[in-house]
This record gives structure tokens, sequence and C-alpha cells, in this order.
């Protein structure tokens, strides 16, 4: 039997997608939503796969720092040198990939969970990341 925990975090970002054929090529914003499927080889000594508490605290902190309200432009984004200079609280996070929501959930499946979660005793195995609430990707390990 499989058992999963899911957690869904939520954060404010914008971004732009370069080369878009429509009005997503122009610098906009989402409230979204990732929900973050764990798995574990076994149960925790309480029964759990993980506490949810966990999840919130590394990637829910990784996500505030680097994400919630700030802009996710491409390197390779000709904008990226003016947004730059624009005063803000946070930086522009930088991404080595067009940030569309396959390849911001991919990243975050990829790179970022595993490394906030180095220390657990769990993995996640999908990614379901809403960009609006009729409009989500899903990645899967």
């Amino acid at each position: 039997m499989k058992v999963q925990a899911i957690r869904v975090l939520t954060f404010e970002a914008g971004h732009r997608i370069v080369n878009h054929e429509s009005k997503c090529a122009t610098l906009h914003g989402h409230s979204y939503a990732v929900h973050l499927f764990c798995e574990a080889a076994q149960l925790d000594d309480l029964g759990r796969v993980i506490d949810f508490g966990v999840i919130k605290e590394k990637i829910g902190s990784w996500l505030d720092r680097h994400w919630d309200h700030t802009m996710l432009l491409w390197k390779n984004d000709p904008a990226l040198p003016l947004i730059e200079k624009c005063p803000s609280y946070k930086p522009v996070y930088i991404c080595e990939f067009n940030p569309t929501a396959e390849n911001l959930a991919r990243h975050l499946l990829e790179n970022v969970c595993p490394t906030c979660l180095a220390e657990e005793n769990v993995a996640i195995a999908k990614i379901r990341l809403y960009e609006t609430p009729n409009c989500y990707v899903e990645v899967e390990r």
C-alpha cells in the first residue's frame, strides 16, 4: 500500500514567458498553490509519512525567501536588466529556464525539494502547481 502526505503551500509571484505567443509574454503575476505529494519507505514511529509542519518549515520557508512576492525571470530574458534596476523589497529570482508552470514545478521537484528535505526520510513523489484555480501542471518522479 502506498501512503502519501500532501501539503499545500501558496505564494504570490510575477513572471513572464519569453516568446509566448499571447498575453503571457507580458509581465504578470499569479497566486500560486503548490501541492507537495510526500512519500517515505516507511511511516515514522507515530505512523506518519512526515509531519506537515516540517514540510511548511523546510519548503515553505524556501518559497517565502526565494519566490514569494518577487519576479521569476529567465536568465536570457531581455527584460531582466531593466527589471533588476527597479526598486524592490526582494531581488528577482533568476531562473535557468523560461519560468513556465511546468519548468517551475520541475525545478521544485528536482532541485529545491531534495535539498530542503535532505535530512528527512521522505521524498517528494509529485508536485501539482496551480497558476490559477483553473490551470495547473503536474510533475512526477
